[in-house]
């Protein structure tokens, strides 16, 4: 691969935690975002990555927020808020070579289709991680529990497979996409909405009761959507795989407590609301889904910070 053909679309947490792992193996990347802040210090300081054991260390990365100058790219993990999707798809139709691909590790639902609208489907691959982050700031960030990264099977995959490996990263592949898609929606629909609401971690979830039975029937509601329509999971019981994943990242700050801790959008819309809207078009009721659907569009709407 060329120097200047690894590209991430995104400035926020998990953009600076790629950026920063790729950087430390020696792999030349570029950073497109649109965040003013994000962007400033990344240019003049490099990402801040902090470990879970607290040691810190500064990663230099290459930034723009003009897609013109990252023209000919080979390859593009797309790294932004599911609501970014659209505006992160038409930077890329102006840089991505012909050849090139780009892989959502997006949060939520319809990110791969937003992306194939503008870059066509040869030109997208699906992903997905349960790797945790947490945004301290402008490209300062903390590892929040070290995840696994799945990609779909892609004739062009395996280079970037490659990079993202020598990155430090855990890799896997599936080969169909739906069980990346739903494996990862459920996990996030119990997780994400409950701390976010609670103000806690992911891990303390597990040590309150009550969150902890709210955690596993969220998944499994999800996850009765999932195989009305005929996705085959990749874990048999959805709520123990919740709390896997909980006790797992259990230091992480989700990204919707973060983003409801600043007053930004969330990503509710593409999961809880996802997936009710899925409910409703095969039949299963997803009253809890809904709920939290709910509850966190309130505090959206509230604009409520910690």
């Amino acid at each position: 691969m060329r120097d200047n053909s690894l590209l991430i679309v995104g400035t926020g947490a998990m953009a600076c935690l790629f950026g920063g792992r790729l950087s430390a193996a020696g792999i030349p990347i570029t950073l497109l975002g649109t965040w003013v802040e994000g962007l400033d210090v990344l240019s003049r300081s490099g990402v801040c990555l902090q470990e879970e054991d607290g040691r810190e260390q500064i990663y230099p990365v290459r930034v723009t927020s003009d897609p013109a100058a990252c023209k000919g790219t080979d390859y593009s993990l797309v790294l932004v808020k599911s609501w970014q999707t659209e505006r992160a798809a038409r930077q890329l139709a102006e840089c991505l070579a012909p050849d090139g691909l780009a892989v959502t590790l997006q949060n939520g639902v319809g990110n791969r289709e937003m992306l194939a609208k503008y870059l066509g489907a040869k030109r997208v691959m699906l992903g997905v991680t349960t790797t945790g982050v947490t945004l301290l700031g402008p490209g300062h960030v903390r590892a929040g529990g070290e995840g696994v990264i799945t990609l779909g099977l892609h004739a062009r995959s395996k280079p970037l497979a490659e990079l993202l490996r020598r990155a430090g990263f855990v890799m896997e592949s599936a080969s169909d996409p739906n069980i990346l898609l739903w494996g990862k929606l459920v996990i996030n629909a119990a997780i994400n909405p409950l701390t976010a609401l609670l103000r806690v971690t992911n891990g303390e979830l597990l040590s309150r009761p009550t969150a902890r039975v709210l955690l596993v029937a969220v998944a499994r509601e999800a996850a009765a959507v999932a195989v009305a329509k005929g996705v085959h999971l990749p874990y048999p019981d959805p709520g123990i795989a919740a709390e896997n994943i909980a006790r797992r990242t259990a230091s992480n700050r989700s990204s919707m407590l973060q983003d409801v801790s600043r007053g930004a959008p969330t990503e509710i819309d593409a999961i809880c609301g996802a997936i009710v809207q899925a409910g409703e078009q095969t039949g299963v009721p997803t009253p809890i889904n809904r709920t939290m659907w709910q509850l966190v569009k309130a505090l959206e709407n509230k604009g409520i910070g910690e």
